[in-house]
């Protein structure tokens, strides 16, 4: 199932004047980054290790002039960002949602070049609604410096967790309902108590631990999840 999706339409590398535009652009990014905003993360990491090295501190500083609402002369960084998409080329970025509900990120890039696509992010970071913009730009920085393997790892450390639980749609999409599920609390109930947080986690974490019966097939993942929800719930 497709969750988000960056189109971005570029000109080829070679080309005298370097162009990017913006498609259409699914970005969710409720209760911040998101999905939009984890793949707006996703494919700055992809791409930044192919970019200029001495233009990744340009980078960075576009992020902040951004977040800040500044207006961005062009071109900018030897590109221009531009509406007119016409005699560009299309490549597109997205989320899914596999059937066992766990998230995956593919690239689909046609003749662009690294920077380009990195750019492209970087603009629609700073077009989302203002009340997300900080969160899905330092989403985005988080990208930047990501310098490991793009999967699992890169969601997580984009998300801003360091739990090695499990990266589902639904911990994302509706993390409270999500995580009021996880700790066998009601999803559809108007609200919850700490204390019925703190009981539905010490009950969850009984039954997930293998001393008490469970399997240690991903126990490991079960526990982290548990303590996520209960994260999630006590911060709400």
């Amino acid at each position: 199932m497709l969750l988000a999706e960056l189109e971005i339409y570029h000109s080829r590398p070679i080309a005298p004047t370097r162009r990017i535009a913006l498609g259409s652009c699914n970005l969710p990014c409720d209760d911040p980054p998101g999905v939009g905003g984890l793949l707006l993360g996703s494919v700055a990491a992809r791409f930044s290790d192919g970019a200029d090295e001495e233009l990744h501190a340009d980078l960075l500083g576009l992020t902040h002039l951004l977040e800040a609402g500044r207006r961005i002369p062009q071109p900018r960084l030897r590109h221009r960002f531009q509406v007119d998409r016409v005699g560009l080329t299309r490549s597109t970025h997205r989320i899914h949602r596999h059937d066992d509900g766990e998230l995956a990120v593919s690239f689909s890039a046609a003749d662009g070049s690294p920077l380009q696509y990195v750019l492209a992010a970087i603009y629609a970071a700073g077009m989302v609604p203002k009340t997300s913009r900080g969160r899905v730009l330092a989403t985005v920085r988080r990208g930047l410096a990501w310098r490991g393997p793009i999967g699992p790892e890169l969601l997580r450390h984009l998300a801003g967790r360091t739990a090695i639980g499990s990266m589902s749609a639904g911990s994302l999409v509706d993390p409270i309902g999500w995580a009021m599920k996880v700790l066998g609390l009601d999803p559809s109930a108007s609200g919850f108590t700490r204390a019925a947080v703190q009981q539905g986690y010490r009950e969850a974490l009984r039954d997930a631990h293998p001393d008490h019966g469970a399997s240690h097939d991903d126990a490991a993942v079960r526990i982290a999840d548990i303590s996520e929800a209960r994260r999630i719930l006590m911060s709400t």
